[in-house]
């Protein structure tokens, strides 16, 4: 179910809001809307690829140490 919020922003981003909203033929509320759930979208996205990406990788939770020696590191191929 849709909230109403306040928020508070400067003139500026005010004006650059409304401008947006008004090329988009949106409203300022439903611009901001859109921008937040886009973010928060994003970040849950990373934040469980990342996720998927250690429990894969097992090695990703070892420290460098357990990873590899000095010697394997700095082997010339």
């Amino acid at each position: 179910m849709p909230r109403n919020i306040t928020i508070k922003i400067s003139e500026e981003a005010a004006l650059w809001a409304r401008r947006k909203a008004a090329e988009q033929n949106s409203s300022v509320s439903r611009l901001v809307g859109e921008m937040l759930e886009r973010q928060m979208r994003l970040s849950d996205e990373y934040w469980q690829a990342f996720e998927r990406w250690k429990s894969k990788r097992p090695m990703a939770q070892a420290s460098a140490q357990v990873r590899m020696t000095r010697e394997d590191v700095h082997e010339r191929r």
